[in-house]
């Protein structure tokens, strides 16, 4: 198995040369980025609401993670960066792939986002498929629901996941340099990870912005007491990823464009070539007298496996992305700006065995919008714009088990807002137009529409006060993979069929935020109810040891849940908060179980952190409650308590602005499964583990 070097690469010696630069070149003076205190909390404005709207005016819960809170949250994948804010959980596949689990839902029903762009991989067909995305590299992630997601899909009924990044500047950096440089390591996998970022002036109006990032990351150890050892065999994961991106500053906006350039490789443990064999007959699978493997001799003193050693298949993902972006403000009367975002992605990723390619899977995707913000008219002011998207994907191989498909779909969509007084009210309105054009005898092409809206209001009822609710009706249409799957997936151990009947889902949606964001107590309570007609999904029809059969059906489901947090100031210095989520997901009727798959636990937590003197200490304990909710053929999970510490110090050496931190996640090193995730039990979830690092801004 042949694995990527530190041979001076040309991402390596930026690297060096980024960490090496930053103290000598800017020991004497400071940005305005720089003079900012990296631990300051400013006002966010919510990019991904397409109105820019404050984070306080928000109708629907947002969360918003940036600066120093999320530099101690990242972790190696964007689903376990996320995974421990409040209605949110990961798909947890090992540590290389993990893809956000928003109220219960996941894959296609949570869009990712570039800034504004949709992220183009294959992380919505499998769970084992990673998200073409380093969050190392990001400034800021979002998360929200509501009207304005409909901006982004109708589709999107979990949530819009927005991670905003610098690659193309959109203001001139002050003094003429700006970046960051950063390196961490963990215990848990034996991670190194150093990454940089800078802006400089290239031209009176021209900025130019490098970035990369290279990770390096073993076997990851779990808990104690694992019938199998204390490392998952072939969960390492090691990759790099670099941008160059340029841009025109004006000052009525601006126009830039980026290359970004990802080449990942990591093991997807729970693979098991035991089932390549079984097939469907009518509802029944047949695998043919298959014979158990015998099983590999785990060392239970923790010593180290290398995974060139490890049987496991590998995935080597290869991502090519150009983005361009442009913001031109006041254009015309009656137009406020307009904003232009488009993308354009050649992906691949093999999978290999036995260092010999057996599957393939390409994926060629455009997607262009254009919105433009109107002035009030009659004090109703809103963005409006069309968008347009195109997956030209192929799998070939042994596991090729999705036709090669061409999604083409457009959209039209609408968004509003009217303040009166101490009301903020906003609708949403997106209609799509889908066609599918599938390369496989017998399979007939597909084409759909789907509208739909959404109103809202947010209520100051009193002073640091806000009641917001919102109602939607969302149609999201069948994907390929649900319509046209006909293979074994060995990294799930299901055997899939699609569905060529499957029509639209009607997602009908209540949401109720009651807020205090102002003075000692703070909090965000919600609560949901989500009706979903003809939710698609994948039911089991047979299983057996494990391997199961499934064929994608529809049956109107329903969703329900509260999240949410308070924040107490017990002092100038110290805080506590009380956080917690639940979501219960059940079927209406019909034959089989009344619950749903891999549903989220309940979750809820007490966390202590206080400020002193440039210091920050954080404490937190939590509760994973038992998921016996259990859909056909799903085990039970057990629960699991997870105490965390961390502390995070801010100072300057030099002049220049530095942060250490550390991190000790699962303290008393906690057995844990996420129920979540296939693999739940060939992969359990990370056991103690020290994360510390040290990021420098210039």
């Amino acid at each position: 198995m042949s694995h990527f070097t530190c041979k001076r690469t040309p991402l390596t010696l930026a690297l060096m040369l980024a960490f090496g630069a930053p103290l000598a070149v800017h020991a004497q003076t400071t940005t305005g980025r720089m003079a900012a205190d990296p631990d300051s909390v400013p006002t966010v404005v919510v990019s991904a609401s397409a109105l820019g709207v404050v984070h306080d005016d928000m109708i629907t819960p947002v969360t918003s993670l940036g600066g120093a809170e999320l530099v101690r949250a990242r972790e190696s994948t964007l689903g376990e960066t996320l995974a421990h804010q409040p209605g949110i959980t990961s798909s947890h596949f090992g540590a290389g792939a993990s893809r956000p689990v928003i109220r219960g839902m996941d894959g296609p029903r949570v869009k990712i986002l570039s800034d504004g762009a949709e992220i183009q991989d294959a992380s919505t067909i499998s769970p084992d498929h990673a998200v073409a995305f380093e969050p190392v590299l990001a400034e800021r992630i979002e998360v929200l629901r509501g009207p304005s997601a409909l901006a982004y899909g109708g589709g999107a009924v979990g949530g819009v996941v927005n991670i905003i990044d610098r690659k193309i500047p959109t203001a001139m950096p002050e003094n003429g340099l700006e970046g960051s440089a950063e390196i961490r390591a963990n215990s848990a996998a034996r991670e190194k990870t150093g990454a940089f970022e800078f802006t400089t002036a290239a031209g009176s109006n021209v900025a130019l912005h490098l970035e990369g990032v290279k990770r390096d990351a073993g076997d990851y150890r779990v808990g104690k007491d694992w019938v199998d050892g204390r490392r998952v065999l072939g969960s390492y994961k090691e990759g790099e990823t670099g941008t160059v991106g340029l841009s025109w500053i004006g000052k009525n906006g601006y126009l830039g464009a980026a290359f970004t350039k990802e080449r990942t490789e990591y093991g997807i443990p729970g693979h098991n070539h035991e089932f390549e064999g079984c097939h469907p007959h009518g509802v029944q699978l047949h695998c043919g007298g298959h014979e158990e493997e015998e099983g590999h001799d785990h060392d239970e003193e923790g010593h180290e496996h290398e995974h060139e050693h490890s049987d496991v298949p590998v995935v080597k993902l290869d991502s090519k992305r150009w983005d361009v972006r442009g913001e031109y403000r006041n254009p015309m009367a009656g137009i406020e700006r307009v904003r232009m975002r488009a993308s354009f992605t050649e992906y691949v990723h093999d999978e290999l065995e036995e260092n010999v390619v057996s599957t393939s899977f390409r994926n060629k995707g455009i997607d262009a919008r254009l919105e433009a913000v109107h002035a009030p008219i009659a004090g109703v002011r809103g963005v409006f714009g069309l968008q347009t998207t195109r997956r030209d994907f192929s799998a070939l191989g042994e596991e090729a088990y999705v036709p090669p498909t061409l999604t083409k779909k457009h959209a039209a969509f609408l968004t509003e807002e009217y303040k009166l007084q101490d009301w903020r009210f906003e609708a949403g309105l997106r209609h799509e137009w889908q066609d599918i054009e599938v390369d496989a005898p017998g399979l007939a092409n597909t084409d759909a529409r789907g509208t739909s809206a959404s109103v809202g209001a947010v209520w100051k009822l009193t002073p640091g006060y806000s009641l917001g609710t919102s109602l939607s009706r969302s149609h999201r249409l069948p994907t390929a993979e649900e319509l046209y799957a006909d293979g074994a997936h060995l990294a799930t151990s299901t055997y899939e069929i699609g569905n060529q009947n499957l029509d639209k889902e009607t997602s009908n949606n209540v949401d109720l935020t009651l807020r205090k964001f102002d003075g000692d107590t703070t909090f965000s309570v919600s609560a949901f109810r989500n009706k979903v007609d003809n939710y698609i999904y994948a039911r089991t029809l047979d299983s057996q040891d494990g391997f199961q059969l499934v064929q994608y059906t529809q049956r109107d489901a329903l969703f329900t849940g509260v999240e949410g947090e308070i924040r107490q100031k017990l002092s100038s210095s110290l805080s506590a908060t009380v956080f917690g989520d639940y979501v219960r997901a059940r079927f209406d009727g019909g034959d089989g179980s009344r619950n749903l798959p891999r549903i989220p636990a309940s979750r809820i937590g007490v966390k202590f952190d206080g400020d002193w003197n440039g210091w920050h200490g954080m404490v937190e304990l939590y509760r994973v409650g038992k998921q016996d909710k259990l859909a056909e053929y799903e085990t039970e999970t057990g629960g699991y308590n997870m105490l965390n510490v961390g502390t995070h110090y801010s100072t300057r050496i030099g002049g220049v602005p530095t942060q250490f931190y550390a991190r000790l996640n699962n303290l008393t090193d906690e057995l844990a499964f996420s129920h979540t995730s296939f693999i739940k039990n060939a992969a359990p979830l990370t056991g103690r583990n020290i994360t510390a690092g040290i990021r420098v801004m210039f």
